[in-house]
């Protein structure tokens, strides 16, 4: 980066080189936060101009301020605003939509961050990446099987096979012995390669959605720097030279993913055909070529789980090695291999007819098995590293818990929500075969349906749902009394004002709303906590009896057969409603631009990472906009010599947290922070304790200019910072007011909204901080650190 600095400034000698004689000018960078906005509002100002970026990303400044550098003087006092608009990394075109099907992905991807701090456990740190990489592995494998299920199984096996249920659907004629009159597309084999084009096609969909974004976001290089004495960003691996650069990483497990999802329709073709192969009187050249078809398929199978587990991030250095060989030839292979097993399950094979299913029950059953396994196991590695850090002495005096991260769930966070990836994966499985089960063979009179598990698994969501409702009692219990309680502050807080009680009221109830985001380890897990008995259960059953549970239960008690008959009906239609619900939400969102946009914020929170675990997780949007605020930051104060003041909002400051641990020393100690409405500490800061814990925070303080972060009781999102000791009122303002004011006044004579997450601007506080930050900024203008 230093030699990027001094490329800009050689750029712009002439208009630097007398700056020791000018007034210096100063800089307010604002970034915004979830759910985007516009640079007319960020601003306040209709007229705005792009001073640099494109449509997807950009800074703006108002007209009138362009040329600000050239005129100083007319900005004595105040700074020039700057808008870094970043809305359309996550919510632009339409394609947008698509990414819906990769929130399993997404989800898994989050679990790789939220590893405990590892102080001196290198090997465990690595290896609870290696596992959420594996689990990673099996989504990819679970989706396409998924798809196998519904075009192999489903269709081309069951539907076809059966002439009732052939002749329901037209389209399915020629595959039908019974209909196209023993037509050449009827044999089994045949039925089978034809069908195996839609997963087929759904393996190549997310290889192109990861390629496409791969070269669209990874492929955005930060400012290259070299790793300095003087840095001390070793607390957090957010300021690794190499830390938003995943381009090498994406690439390589993109190309085993790809690979795995084509080696999953080449299982799912050879395991019927061969087993036909082995019967007694099949041809002994067709054994042959199932037996080495099998074995290809085992040795490229293992050559893909070495792929995935060889390779972790590299973060302490630009990595532009791409490994092209290997990222073009695996999944070649694999497409290789598919198309000499479509070959060989098209053979004609006289004699051979489909009936019943297909191996689902056995597929389904391994998968979440070494899901389980998987989970089980990174649970027992993030408790390792929970515990070694709770005994790692820090630098905070003996008996001192401040510095101690608020790890969600002591450190279980991060297994948590890989289960709950998992079972979304699941869901999501069961959900599309049984409703096209129900499509096909609505009464199930004519065709077997889907693999018994996934009917099981069907089956446990209403029981989780009476759980979840009974979580959800609790929390709204819970809330009534902390809004009772909290009647009493804000009496205290606007004590000099004319008392209400339906306003104390609801003050006091938008507080209570606002304080259950501290509640959400609680909810995840419980959540998870069932997913996992209940998925157990499932398993157990589904291997035990074979049967779906109605069919189980058939001689237990009355009330036993009861339960399980309605709580198999009752799944299977929540699961089929959930898919129609999902389809037409992607839909709308693919058509309409709000509902777009509200599906970017799911993104704007769940895309902040790095692919690090998935790569066909949506991608990160950071890996553009952090490079872009580094490069501002940095060439703007190298050209101008003016400090700056970065201002970020909710998500913005996440980002602005990030970017400036992206600076070096020199350009750092130019910079003021302004966080405002920030989760850093609340939701970051928990749930991802490695990267946002007390020390990488603390360690940030010191390395800023200054920082200071204002926040809201009424606001569900941001929150203090909680730096430990003296720093902690350094950085944290009392929290503000909000309203701004009771009842109604000559000031303000119509009552003043609770404003929650939103504009924070329009509180004098703002205005009031940014311009102590500036002072604090300039030596000749000095401020103390305030203390309120």
């Amino acid at each position: 980066m230093e030699r990027a600095q001094e490329e800009a400034a050689a750029a712009q000698t002439d208009s630097s080189s007398d700056r020791a004689g000018e007034t210096e000018i100063d800089l307010e960078l604002l970034v915004h936060g979830v759910g985007g906005t516009t640079p007319e509002k960020m601003l306040d100002d209709p007229r705005t101009v792009r001073i640099t970026g494109d449509d997807t990303a950009a800074v703006f400044r108002r007209a009138e301020d362009v040329d600000a550098e050239a005129r100083p003087e007319d900005y004595r006092g105040r700074p020039v605003p700057e808008a870094y608009v970043w809305c359309n990394l996550t919510s632009g075109n339409s394609t947008r939509a698509l990414w819906l099907l990769l929130l399993p992905f997404m989800v898994v991807n989050l679990a790789h961050w939220m590893r405990p701090i590892a102080p001196g456990r290198k090997t465990t740190a690595r290896l609870y990446g290696l596992l959420v990489r594996l689990a990673g592995l099996t989504l990819t494998v679970l989706l396409v099987a998924a798809a196998c299920e519904v075009a192999l199984d489903l269709t081309a096996w069951q539907c076809a096979g059966v002439g009732a249920c052939a002749r329901r659907h037209s389209w399915l004629g020629f595959l039908s012995p019974a209909v196209s009159g023993d037509g050449w597309w009827s044999l089994p084999g045949r039925r089978l390669a034809l069908a195996a084009l839609l997963p087929t096609a759904l393996t190549g969909l997310l290889w192109y959605l990861s390629h496409r974004t791969w070269s669209t976001y990874e492929s955005h290089q930060p400012m290259d720097r070299d790793p300095r004495p003087d840095d001390h960003t070793a607390h957090t691996s957010l300021g690794s030279p190499g830390f938003w650069y995943g381009r090498r990483l994406v690439a390589w497990l993109s190309a085993a993913h790809t690979a795995a999802g084509l080696l999953t329709v080449t299982a799912a073709l050879i395991a019927p055909t061969a087993r036909f192969d082995r019967q007694p009187g099949g041809s002994a050249t067709l054994d042959l070529l199932g037996w080495l078809l099998g074995a290809a398929l085992c040795a490229a199978a293992a050559f893909v789980v070495w792929v995935v587990c060889r390779r972790g991030r590299t973060e302490n250095r630009l990595d532009r090695e791409l490994d092209a060989h290997l990222v073009r030839r695996l999944p070649l292979g694999a497409l290789a291999l598919l198309l000499l097993t479509l070959l060989y399950a098209g053979w004609s094979r006289p004699g051979w007819h489909s009936a019943g299913r297909l191996a689902g029950d056995a597929t389904f059953g391994c998968l979440a098995l070494a899901q389980g396994v998987l989970v089980i196991t990174l649970g027992v590695v993030a408790h390792t590293l929970h515990r070694a850090q709770a005994r790692t002495p820090g630098p905070a005096p003996a008996g001192d818990a401040s510095l101690a991260p608020r790890s969600a769930m002591r450190g279980l966070g991060g297994p948590a929500v890989a289960l709950l990836a998992c079972a979304l994966g699941g869901v999501f499985s069961g959900g599309v075969a049984q409703r096209v089960a129900d499509w096909l063979d609505g009464t199930h009179a004519s065709i077997p349906g889907p693999p018994v598990l996934l009917t099981w698994q069907a089956s446990i969501i209403p029981p989780f749902l009476v759980a979840l409702l009974a979580l959800i009692g609790w929390l709204s219990w819970r809330t009534w009394q902390l809004s009772r309680a909290e009647q009493r502050s804000v009496e205290r807080d606007y004590h000099a004002e004319p008392g209400e009680p339906t306003r104390t009221r609801r003050i006091a109830r938008t507080r209570a709303m606002a304080a259950l985001t501290d509640r959400a380890p609680l909810v995840v897990t419980v959540v998870s906590v069932g997913t996992l008995v209940l998925g157990a259960g499932a398993l157990v059953g589904a291997g035990a009896t074979g049967k779906t549970p109605g069919e189980a239960s058939r001689q237990a008690y009355a009330v036993v057969q009861g339960a399980a008959e309605t709580s198999q009906a009752l799944g299977s239609w929540l699961v089929g409603l959930g898919f129609i619900l999902f389809v037409t939400w992607g839909r709308r969102a693919y058509k309409d631009a709000s509902a777009r946009r509200t599906i970017g914020i799911l993104w704007d929170v769940g895309t902040f990472w790095p692919r690090a675990a998935h790569p066909f997780a949506p991608p990160c949007y950071a890996e553009r906009a952090v490079p872009d605020l580094t490069w501002r930051m940095a060439t703007w104060t190298q050209r101008t010599g003016g400090r700056l003041v970065l201002s970020g909002h909710s998500q913005g400051s996440v980002l602005a947290a990030a970017a400036a641990w992206q600076l070096t020393p020199s350009v750092r100690k130019r910079v003021a922070l302004l966080t405002y409405g920030s989760p850093l500490e609340r939701l970051y800061g928990r749930w991802f304790p490695a990267h946002f814990g007390p020390a990488a925070l603390s360690s940030l303080h010191r390395e800023v200019a200054c920082w200071r972060n204002l926040h809201r009781l009424t606001d569900p999102i941001g929150g203090p910072i909680r730096l430990p000791g003296d720093c902690g009122p350094e950085v944290d303002r009392e929290p503000l007011k909000d309203p701004l004011t009771y009842g109604r006044t000559a000031r303000h004579p119509l009552p003043a909204p609770i404003l929650g997450h939103s504009d924070y601007q329009a509180d004098p506080a703002f205005a009031k901080e940014r311009q102590r930050l500036l002072a604090r900024l300039r030596p000749e203008l000095p401020a103390p650190r305030t203390r309120e």
